[in-house]
């Protein structure tokens, strides 16, 4: 199919490569310079395992444009995978979705027929809405446009977001016309049959099943996406009200994580007390379906606490390290990690910016490394007076204590001992649970875990 995808970001580019190695001829339009030069180039503007080596494999395949008018009329299926940014209220902003779709319309040949996808994470009502803006650019220019609406929500995952689209646990279309839901069947035809010959990079999973292709109804589609995020949002927060109540009581929280995560009811996955969660999906969307329920006269006091619990675990790192070590005035803390989670550079929403502005308030002297997101740390917090490390093991020296943020694959491997040696107060506090207790403390540290 000849597929043009608006926007090259997190979503729109994975979206784009990988259907480009499905042999569908893609076209991406952005207006951000910055990628696109980088895209002309062949390098990645996002740091997402695998991407560099898919856009090695197909990018030249890949037609890169600011340009509505060079991409638009010819192409069959059109996809939308702008940001929807939060407003004040948390409800998601759409004006980037509203504009590429009124520069899809101004540019659509009037005796084709399109699909219209929306990609992008959207309130519910959204299709209707994009409907509305398409029809109206349209009784502008005095044609009789022929466009299929549909919506079709990612669930993709930061740091596998790969293994996500070729391998999804489903695929949900929500559209009011058969012909656009054949036009998604066709699509993914690929993915939700498995004839394609997996990157050598990226094996099948031997247990991997075809997915389901689940078609509703657009208002059902967009509601999926916001209920599944605020799912498993609650299922991280509910694990961290937990680990509080373990510490109190003397319990583990990773033994009872363990042993409910056994019952086939409940499965294992998201059960991982730590930091709580971060990054572009989560608050937002969560944030998001408040703002929808209060539009609707509706209480969520479920969601409402899962965020309240979430943002309460950054407070509560900083107050361990305050009972530990008095008063955080002048001392040197180091931060293992600053990324929202594992393989990512992303640090929208990440833990690590709150905890390190709480230290800083409090007068103690900051000292961070990440393998990947310094970069952008440093962007966003250049009116912070912190320290960047290059070498992990610079972090522990003549610090007073080390918190694990992120864990990173390189975090878990780190010479215990060695850091503690070069501490002035060895006090390890681990944010993720990452090691064992046991060791940390024979290796010299005061540990400290969540729910431990």
């Amino acid at each position: 199919m000849k597929v043009t995808i608006i926007g090259t970001g997190y979503v729109g580019l994975t979206t784009a490569v990988v259907l480009a190695y499905l042999n569908h001829d893609v076209a991406a339009v952005d207006k951000d310079n910055n990628k696109l030069n980088l895209l002309h180039t062949g390098e990645s503007p996002i740091h997402e395992p695998g991407i560099q080596d898919l856009i090695d494999n197909v990018g030249h395949t890949i037609r890169f444009t600011s340009r509505f008018d060079e991409v638009v009329p010819d192409a069959e299926l059109i996809m939308i995978a702008v940001g929807t940014p939060p407003k004040k209220s948390g409800e998601a902003d759409t004006r980037h979705v509203e504009d590429a779709a009124k520069e899809v319309a101004q540019f659509c040949d009037p005796d084709k027929h399109y699909t219209l996808v929306i990609k992008s994470t959207v309130p519910i009502g959204t299709n209707r809405r994009v409907a509305e803006v398409v029809n109206e650019v349209f009784s502008q220019r005095k044609i009789q446009g022929d466009v299929s609406i549909t919506s079709n929500p990612e669930f993709l995952q930061e740091g596998l977001a790969l293994q996500g689209a070729f391998y999804p646990d489903r695929i949900v279309v929500g559209a009011n016309s058969d012909n656009a839901i054949e036009a998604l069947r066709r699509l993914y035809k690929p993915i939700l049959e498995q004839t394609f010959d997996p990157p050598s990079w990226l094996p099948r999973p031997p247990s991997y099943h075809l997915p389901p292709m689940m078609t509703t109804d657009p208002n059902s589609a967009e509601m999926i996406k916001y209920a599944a995020n605020t799912f498993l949002a609650l299922k991280i927060s509910f694990i961290n009200e937990i680990a509080g109540l373990c510490e109190e009581v003397e319990a583990d929280v990773t033994e009872v994580a363990r042993g409910i995560g056994l019952d086939s009811r409940i499965g294992h996955r998201f059960l991982r007390a730590g930091l709580g969660w971060g990054g572009s999906c989560y608050p937002k969307d969560t944030a998001a379906l408040l703002g929808v329920a209060a539009q609707a006269g509706y209480e969520m006091p479920i969601t409402a606490a899962a965020r309240t619990v979430n943002f309460q675990q950054r407070k509560r790192i900083v107050e361990k390290l305050r009972a530990v070590l008095k008063t955080l005035h002048g001392k040197r803390i180091g931060i293992l990690g600053l990324a929202f989670k594992p393989n990512t550079d992303d640090i929208r929403e990440a833990p690590s910016l709150d905890i390190i502005r709480q230290l800083v308030a409090e007068g103690a002297k900051v000292t961070v490394h990440d393998p990947i997101a310094m970069p952008n740390t440093h962007k966003l917090l250049h009116d912070i007076q912190i320290n960047f490390v290059e070498d992990v093991y610079q972090l522990s020296y003549n610090a007073d204590a080390l918190v694990l943020v992120t864990e990173w694959e390189l975090y878990h491997r780190l010479e215990l001992r060695k850091l503690a040696k070069q501490m002035k107060t060895p006090i390890l506090i681990d944010g993720r649970n990452v090691f064992s207790p046991q060791e940390a403390r024979s290796a010299g540290f005061h540990y400290i875990g969540i729910g431990r």
